[in-house]
């Protein structure tokens, strides 16, 4: 399929009407089968996702028990294949009973080229869209940690420690440029931990003034100080038997420092204004931007502190060197607030894909989702452009850092351009091989060759 159109099979035994409808629709890959054996050789061979098919098929093409056995057997090997079937002008029976067999559709001979090839292509969008639902969904079933939805191998790296460290009690601490998901990680630490039927809390230190933010995180008793009208419990009382995520730790002010340091070490704190030590069983994951150890150096910091935060630390890479995340995380996105703002099924196209492929993404994953929503909102039509996404020329990528070795050079733009060409296909390994212009078994190849094989199937499963 050099020239990438879509795969039609055509069913027809008379010769004259197959040449009669590869003509007519010439805007596909047509392939044609004349009985049942070639119609499934065919389908084996090219997967076509929409099937046309005359039920009166050889041997006996005065019924149509042939028609209803290809049919069958069609569908036994491809279910999700559109079938449109083609009948006698008084043969509506015939044509029910292949709608209630799984049939997409039907119409009468002699057919309209153009009103036929509004069926067709209904049936292609209409399979399209089943797919992309199909692998969004099992993307996010089989993600690998929930909500986390990646093919890269450094953040699948992430998951895997997460998943280490969950069980036990360590302090852990998220390193990660501003929107890369710093909280969404903190929050897998806690479901998959033996603490996750208990609360979650979380606490932005940079979001909350320092004259509040003590009371915040310790609590204070009725009457500590003005406008104390009664007992209030702290953040981290609040999240006894759970998990307590500190969210910006480089913001918090040293004299808090002090005290948290105190909680870590002796696990038990003192509501401001009382006298009576309360301990406190908290899981304690924190998170920040800032480079803490400049800040140590700088004196606003502490360093027995950090050694007390960092006992786990987890780096989360920025988007821009997640190959191919960038593309599939925004089908997740079009798929979320397409139902969400009522918009129905939408999908991105070629110019979008490769405008969200050039961008640098400075604002991470939570700029990628506020220009999917705005692009979803504003857009006119069901399809996403690169217009839609607005996002203005792209960054001049900086090679200064490219190896000179030849092999070393050839490897890794194979290695990314396999990444792109799986997360602009959202997974469907058929049309990955087809944007590479190479055969699925030299796409298998390349996979175990970069070790891909198994970041593939965590992630989605290809079509049968």
């Amino acid at each position: 399929m050099n020239d990438r159109r879509k795969p039609l099979l055509i069913v027809e035994d008379d010769p004259a009407l197959q040449t009669q409808m590869k003509w007519a629709f010439d805007a596909y890959d047509v392939s044609v089968a004349a009985d049942c054996d070639s119609a499934l050789a065919q389908l084996r061979r090219l997967e076509p996702a929409v099937v046309t098919m005359d039920l009166g098929l050889p041997p006996d093409p005065a019924t149509a028990r042939e028609g209803f056995r290809t049919l069958q057997e069609i569908l036994s090997l491809a279910p999700q294949t559109k079938v449109i079937v083609l009948t006698g002008q008084n043969d509506r029976a015939n044509a029910l009973k292949a709608i209630a067999m799984g049939a997409y559709d039907f119409y009468s001979k002699p057919f309209e080229p153009e009103v036929l090839a509004l069926t067709i292509e209904r049936a292609f969008r209409l399979h399209e869209l089943q797919e992309e639902n199909r692998r969004l969904q099992h993307t996010l079933k089989d993600a690998p940690l929930g909500g986390i939805i990646t093919r890269d191998p450094q953040v699948l790296r992430v998951c895997r420690t997460v998943e280490k460290i969950a069980p036990s009690n360590v302090t852990v601490m998220v390193l990660g440029e501003s929107g890369t998901g710093k909280e969404l990680v903190a929050r897998a630490v806690h479901d998959v931990s033996p603490r996750v039927g208990k609360r979650f809390v979380a606490i932005n230190c940079a979001a909350i003034p320092e004259a509040l933010l003590e009371s915040e995180l310790f609590g204070h008793e009725k009457g500590s100080f003005t406008g104390a009208i009664k007992q209030t419990l702290g953040k981290i009382e609040t999240a006894n038997k759970g998990t307590l995520f500190l969210d910006e730790i480089g913001d918090l002010p040293l004299p808090l420092q002090a005290k948290l340091l105190r909680f870590l070490q002796g696990r038990s704190i003192e509501r401001i204004g009382g006298r009576e030590e309360i301990p406190v069983d908290v899981r304690v994951v924190c998170a920040t931007h800032q480079d803490l150890k400049t800040l140590i150096k700088d004196g606003r910091f502490r360093e027995d502190l950090y050694y007390r935060l960092a006992e786990i630390v987890v780096n989360i890479p920025p988007l821009r060197e997640r190959v191919g995340d960038a593309t599939l995380l925004a089908h997740a996105f079009v798929h979320r607030f397409g139902a969400e703002l009522k918009r129905g099924a939408m999908m991105l196209l070629p110019d979008a894909l490769a405008a969200i492929e050039r961008h640098p993404w400075p604002g991470n994953v939570r700029e990628l989702e506020n220009v999917i929503k705005r692009a979803v909102v504003m857009a006119e039509a069901k399809t996403i452009t690169a217009d839609d996404l607005d996002l203005g020329a792209a960054m001049t990528p900086d090679e200064g850092s490219e190896p000179l070795n030849l092999r070393a050079v050839r490897d890794a733009a194979e290695y990314r351009a396999l990444l792109r060409a799986m997360a602009r296909a959202n997974g469907n390994l058929t049309r990955a091989a087809e944007l590479l212009g190479i055969s699925r078994p030299t796409l298998y190849d390349l996979m175990n060759r970069f070790g891909l094989k198994s970041i593939a199937a965590a992630s989605t499963t290809e079509s049968s």
